[in-house]
């Protein structure tokens, strides 16, 4: 499973003007903010857009400008591909270090949608000896062993909320890069980059190509 919270986009507007540097074109800008604050490209900044993001990635600079931040919760197996993409991505977690005993553990803080009964049944088993070992952890924090045997036996389908930071540019790559990945959960986030605006002009720029 991937859940995705709290998405913001930021900086649409300085991110065009900067794309009309070049060409000292600042007075074709045309674009507005609607009622609800959301920035509105005009004809003249999405036409400019559009034909520098399919440019390629020398003259589509200011996609790097264009900010997202969300919060995304996925298992730590998803969590571990995605660090691959270090250039222009920040990520603060939930700590397992620190907080891993802050709650009972309980089956839905594990993705467990695809497992059948067999694979159900081995789960709740382990989720009872981490439950124990909880327990045992916060009667007494000085007992190490029940804490390393929970840090230790955790699953990578356990579940972890981190508030992440990208960038349009980046969001190219992932998309192109993930779309048709064997993990489900890649596709949820692909789903989710093709919701963000201008997402079908910007993003999915080899589609429009």
């Amino acid at each position: 499973m991937l859940i995705t919270e709290r998405t913001c986009v930021m900086n649409f507007e300085n991110a065009i003007r900067g794309a009309r540097n070049p060409m000292n074109s600042w007075a074709r800008m045309d674009s507005t903010y609607d009622e609800k604050g959301n920035f509105v490209l005009g004809p003249n900044d999405l036409d400019l857009a559009k034909r520098l993001a399919r440019a390629g990635s020398d003259h589509r600079k200011y996609l790097r400008q264009i900010f997202v931040s969300v919060d995304i919760t996925a298992p730590l197996y998803w969590w571990k591909e995605f660090d691959t993409y270090k250039v222009g991505t920040v990520a603060n977690s939930c700590s397992t270090m620190h907080k891993i005993h802050a709650k009972p553990f309980e089956r839905d803080d594990f993705s467990n949608d695809y497992l059948d009964e067999g694979g159900l049944q081995a789960l709740d088993a382990l989720i009872a000896y981490l439950e124990g070992e909880r327990v045992k952890f916060t009667q007494d924090k000085t007992n190490k062993q029940a804490w390393h045997n929970m840090i230790q036996l955790l699953p990578s389908s356990f579940n972890q909320m981190r508030t992440v930071s990208l960038n349009y540019e980046v969001l190219i790559n992932i998309y192109y890069a993930r779309r048709t990945h064997k993990l489900a959960e890649w596709h949820t986030l692909c789903d989710w980059i093709l919701s963000l605006p201008y997402a079908r002009e910007l993003i999915t720029v080899r589609e429009e190509n």
